[in-house]
């Protein structure tokens, strides 16, 4: 079951994910994306760590998701958005590659029986880029999520912390 969960910046997606997970599982997975970029991220992937108690198991996985083996498992993906940083970095910012990889990778990584809580955020829906970069990632990110969310059994859009089914 592929769970897909989307919103704005602090609309709430991965409290919603987090309590998703653990009515799902006794032991759910927390599948961290992130690279750690400065500081500040540093910091805010600390607060992430102590949001989440000892019933979960925590794995960090910058690109390659279908290397783990997390069959029948309960998997929160925090987060595309995050996770398709790491491929447009690595391909210096082509966008088509760094699609290409990403759907590639992602569709190996659902062939595992699981259930998997995908977030992503809607940064189209916010302030408008100021860089050609910003605007080429929105695009791809904009793409990737209608690829997951095709994929997904459920699609939650997240508002003010309150969710709405819209799949």
């Amino acid at each position: 079951m592929i769970y897909y969960i989307s919103g704005g910046q602090r609309s709430g997606k991965t409290n919603y994910a987090l309590q998703l997970a653990l009515s799902l599982s006794d032991k759910p997975v927390y599948l961290a994306t992130s690279r750690i970029w400065d500081d500040d991220h540093k910091t805010r992937i600390e607060r992430h760590k102590g949001e989440r108690d000892q019933s979960w198991e925590s794995i960090e996985e910058e690109k390659e998701l279908s290397r783990l083996d997390l069959k029948n498992k309960t998997v929160v993906l925090d987060c595309v958005t995050l996770w398709l940083t790491n491929f447009y970095t690595d391909t210096n910012h082509d966008i088509a590659s760094s699609l290409q990889q990403a759907k590639q990778e992602f569709d190996l990584f659902i062939q595992q029986e699981m259930n998997l809580i995908v977030i992503s955020n809607e940064i189209g829906m916010g302030t408008h880029a100021t860089t050609d970069m910003g605007r080429k990632f929105a695009d791809l990110q904009g793409w990737m999520n209608q690829h997951i969310a095709q994929k997904a059994d459920t699609a939650t859009f997240m508002v003010s912390g309150i969710p709405v089914k819209i799949k």
